[in-house]
């Protein structure tokens, strides 16, 4: 997938070649997001055209109201779903003061039309973009009309109920709701993050952890769990079985918050990697222990529950998936739709 950071980073062909896109920061990148992003890629297919999405760096909010929601995923983790629903290009906004004073009419001559070269904009069934987000299928009929590009609205997705959003996901991640945020996913709820240096105590206990910088996406409560871990840039559906430990490891004094990840197949140097982390089920809470001998039986503990757990996550889960390395079962009959191509 190409990344365009802006509207200068556009190659000088791209508008003539023409797009299908869609517009939204489509934090978490869940099941109703999908659905919009695969009828982008369906609808650029059949017409023989690139599938764009157009997505922002951070949260409008944070421009519009001075702060913004705790992401379910950052930047770095939806540009990684984008490619895997479909999309050729993604261009990547700045939400600045000047952009938010774009009206929509504004922002489709600018940037899709003249810059991206729109031939269909696909919406999903509450989405809106420009000044006071008055883009709508409705408000921009009569610029369609003119510029003769096509407006198509994607119905909701419905999970038991009610349409799947990113406000419901964002608290069942919170509460460590998995199952709910599961169901509305299509996937474990999951984070990714860079590993860096950490102090080196769980490979002086036997277990060396990977230490991760998660470019503040949303976090489960504190509390060890069992997971699944790929590592980005080696093959896109191998899992490996890993325990994770969220918070502020309470043995030792002065630790500090961290996420920490073992994984149980794995040699190797991992500093400076990408990795991605599926959480499957929590473990246990944080504790603090006499010593590290307790800890360490503990954390031994940890491992053979999380293999365990691992081992039977194919119960549960399609491993791996037709879109991603592990997904819900019912996703794909859900979403309808075939393999990217």
């Amino acid at each position: 997938m190409l990344i365009l950071d802006g509207p200068q980073a556009l190659p000088a062909a791209f508008q003539s070649s023409g797009c299908v896109a869609t517009v939204g920061v489509f934090d978490g990148v869940h099941l109703g997001h999908f659905h919009v992003l695969r009828q982008v890629v369906l609808r650029a297919q059949a017409l023989g055209k690139k599938a764009v999405m157009v997505t922002f760096a951070s949260h409008p909010k944070s421009v519009l109201l001075g702060q913004a929601p705790a992401t379910i995923t950052s930047l770095e983790h939806r540009l990684l779903l984008f490619r895997r629903a479909g999309i050729d290009a993604t261009l990547v906004l700045d939400f600045t003061p000047e952009l938010r004073e774009l009206t929509a009419d504004q922002f489709t001559r600018q940037i899709l039309l003249d810059g991206l070269g729109l031939e269909e904009l696909v919406f999903g069934f509450d989405s809106k973009f420009g000044k006071d987000r008055g883009g709508n299928p409705d408000s921009l009929q009569p610029l369609a009309a003119e510029k003769g590009f096509s407006l198509t609205q994607v119905p909701p997705l419905m999970v038991q109920g009610r349409a799947v959003s990113s406000t419901a996901i964002r608290e069942a991640v919170q509460l460590g709701d998995f199952a709910k945020a599961g169901t509305m996913l299509g996937r474990p709820a999951s984070l990714l993050g860079t590993v860096v240096k950490g102090d080196g105590r769980g490979k002086g206990l036997g277990f060396p952890t990977a230490n991760l910088d998660l470019h503040h996406e949303l976090q489960p409560p504190a509390g060890v769990y069992a997971t699944m871990v790929r590592l980005v840039g080696q093959d896109p559906l191998e899992l490996l079985p890993a325990v994770a430990n969220l918070g502020n490891r309470p043995t030792f004094e002065d630790a500090g918050h961290s996420i920490e990840v073992h994984l149980l197949d794995f040699e190797g140097d991992l500093y400076g990697k990408e990795i991605e982390v599926f959480f499957l089920q929590k473990l246990r809470s944080e504790q603090a222990f006499e010593n590290a001998t307790e800890l360490t039986e503990q954390i031994t503990q940890d491992c053979q529950d999380a293999r365990t757990i691992t081992l039977a996550a194919g119960k549960s889960w399609v491993i791996p998936g037709k879109f991603l390395p592990i997904e819900s079962p019912t996703a794909r009959e859900m979403l309808g739709m075939e393999n990217p191509s």
